[in-house]
């Protein structure tokens, strides 16, 4: 089952693992309403590393994101199902709307991001090179997104 990092205490603890030679990936994400995309998405991410960790966009950071109306599900919530998950090791909340610094702080060995993203679009990219950290592109599963769930359940309530 995994765990909640402290945002100050995860760059000390990733830095730990590395040393120790396990391999670190690194995503993020909102992950409101957890859905199939997201399963497979993430399971795809761990299989990069020895251990994932997943960067949540605080309650905050969403509305800013996505609007007043997001999150669904608050952020203690989607911590705890993601933890929940065997191929979620740890989950570090932040309030900004880009993991960038953070990520700065990590230097995850690996990176995963949505294939709608090219390392010319990836607004962390620069922050990848500089910290060699390799970046892999997952594609997503066809029709399966948050927001088309929250589309589903209006369009039929």
């Amino acid at each position: 089952m995994g765990q909640v990092l402290r945002k100050e205490n995860v760059a000390g603890f990733v830095r730990n693992l590395q040393k120790s030679g396990k391999t670190v990936v690194a995503t993020n994400g909102c992950f409101d309403i957890l859905h199939v995309g997201h399963v497979r998405y993430l399971q795809k991410t761990k299989s990069f590393a020895d251990y994932s960790i997943v960067l949540l966009n605080s309650d905050k950071s969403v509305k800013s994101i996505k609007g007043p109306s997001r999150p669904i599900n608050n952020q203690d919530d989607r911590a705890e199902i993601l933890c929940a998950l065997s191929c979620v090791d740890y989950v570090v909340m932040f309030d900004e709307n880009s993991p960038g610094a953070l990520l700065d702080e990590i230097k995850p060995d690996v990176y995963t991001k949505g294939a709608d993203y090219t390392m010319e679009t990836l607004p962390e990219a620069d922050i990848m090179r500089k910290n060699n950290t390799r970046v892999e592109f997952i594609e997503f599963v066809q029709g399966k997104s948050t927001t088309n769930t929250i589309n589903k359940i209006n369009n039929e309530g």
